[in-house]
């Protein structure tokens, strides 16, 4: 018999003597937590219904890109009634402010979104039905983003007010992230340039710390200028756009053989013509391309010039290619991440109720996908993600100029549609409550350990400077001032 197994052995006898005192193992230690980092998870369990009530606002308001008036509003003035310092509509952007609290440095920053999709509006129910047809919807979950990582910040806000931390403490409220990339135009300004650290989450179907980046993204708009004339009696006379806009999608498709398997190209025809009796004398196609990393993006946009340079030749008309935005892939900071994991890991589970899981059930019979329910459990820490699953964000592109830790917390349950009316039900319900202030609470006392560990910042500092060292960055926003709908 091995040393352990008579080990073993000598254990169960003594478990099994009458009367015989036996000496159990000691259960194991939880880690010393910060007093600040508790205090810090307290005060957003004490705001939740502010924070609650902010996300319900903000997700009946549902507010597409840079429209977001009434949201911003809502976020903002919420953190002026706290003691924030607001400065309203920064980087040429109405919807776009920054609340600061504090002095001097660390400077740590948390983000927010709070833009809406179009056309998805639904019910807060576990079955398909608009709130207001054709309206907006939240499909991305941004009414909860924006409402945590302002609960995260004010969460700061008071330790360093009551005297227990030291810095400054700021929360962005970025506008217009689903399409245009706000953020973009706030590094453009110079905005980030002083933050230490940038903290960030989204909504997702499981909680984890994200060490998979994303995909770099640019998005342009191709428009062709012709000739009308009448299409029966003198089409001779005229030089259609629509038929470029035609060659050109039709190029792109034929590109798909060409390129490598991660690249992703999408588009829709945003003008095709008014009458068939009538040559369209302008056609306009809006597109995305993607891929893994900006380098091979930029490639690829040099050979989709070719290809709507080559459609307007075809058909003789004129045609331009303009770049209104994109994202850069998301610089990962495996340091940070493993300090969000120590928090995911002291939080445990995400804590939904029976009512949570049973609406999240009813919501995936109505989707057709297996009834699961939500999964709240944390993920192990993943070392080797592998190439991004697909999406795009412009918080990647504050990564490259200041280290972004980013997590994701579930709101929704996984396997139902994004960018659809199951998450816009979710993000109307407890169940988004319930991830909403778990991201809260962990954004906090991950701010709290970035304040008080000086040592966790200079590594994270470190690996982003590693992984940065040579490289320019250079974003896809045009020249001028953001796109601004009139009459917003």
């Amino acid at each position: 018999m091995s040393r352990s197994l008579r080990t073993t052995a000598a254990s169960l006898c003594l478990l099994l003597l009458p009367g015989l005192a036996v000496a159990r193992p000691a259960p194991a230690k939880k880690p010393k937590v910060s007093p600040n980092k508790e205090a810090a998870v307290a005060s957003v369990e004490t705001h939740r219904p502010d924070l609650t009530g902010l996300s319900d606002q903000i997700w009946h308001f549902a507010e597409t890109a840079l429209r977001e008036t009434k949201s911003s509003k809502a976020l903002a003035d919420w953190a002026e009634a706290q003691g924030f310092r607001v400065e309203r509509g920064v980087a040429g952007m109405p919807t776009a402010f920054i609340a600061s609290f504090g002095e001097g440095a660390p400077v740590i920053a948390i983000l927010g979104e709070f833009d809406a999709l179009p056309g998805i509006s639904q019910k807060a129910q576990p079955e398909k039905e608009a709130l207001v047809p054709d309206a907006p919807g939240h499909g991305c979950g941004h009414n909860l983003f924006g409402a945590a990582s302002l609960g995260a910040v004010t969460a700061v806000k008071e330790l360093i007010e009551a005297g227990k931390l030291q810095g400054t403490v700021r929360f962005y409220g970025t506008p217009a992230e689903e399409s245009v990339g706000g953020k973009l135009y706030m590094v453009r300004e110079g905005l980030f340039k002083d933050v230490d650290v940038v903290l960030a989450w989204h909504p997702s179907g499981e909680v984890r710390a994200d060490t998979r980046s994303t995909q770099a993204l640019v998005d342009f708009m191709v428009e062709f200028h012709g000739k009308a004339a009448h299409a029966a009696f003198d089409p001779w006379n005229g030089r259609s756009a629509v038929d470029a806009a035609e060659l050109f999608t039709h190029g792109i498709n034929l590109m798909r053989e060409h390129v490598k398997p991660t690249v992703r190209m999408h588009y829709v025809i945003k003008d095709g013509g008014d009458v068939p009796n009538v040559v369209p004398e302008h056609a306009a196609v809006w597109a995305w391309v993607r891929d893994t990393e900006h380098a091979s993006v930029d490639e690829l946009l040099v050979r989709v010039r070719k290809i709507a340079q080559g459609a307007a030749l075809g058909a003789d008309v004129t045609g331009e290619l303009r770049v209104q935005a994109g994202d850069y892939e998301m610089l990962v900071n495996r340091t940070g991440a493993r300090l969000l994991q120590a928090n995911l890991e002291w939080l445990g589970p995400v804590p939904f109720t029976e009512k949570d899981q049973e609406f999240a059930k009813l919501l995936q019979r109505s989707a057709g996908v297996e009834e699961k329910g939500l999964d709240g459990s944390v993920q192990p820490l993943d070392e080797n993600p592998g190439l991004p699953e697909g999406g795009s964000t412009d918080v990647a592109d504050v990564s490259w100029n200041v280290p972004t830790l980013h997590l994701s917390v579930t709101t929704a349950p996984a396997n139902t549609a994004w960018h659809a009316w199951p998450v816009v039900a979710c993000a109307g319900t407890t169940v988004g409550h319930a991830g909403m202030i778990y991201a809260a609470k962990t954004l906090a006392a991950t701010a709290v350990d970035l304040f008080e560990n000086p040592g966790a910042r200079a590594a994270i500092r470190k690996e982003f400077d590693e992984k940065t060292q040579g490289i320019t960055y250079k974003g896809y926003v045009p020249d001028g001032p953001p796109p601004v709908p009139v009459g917003r």
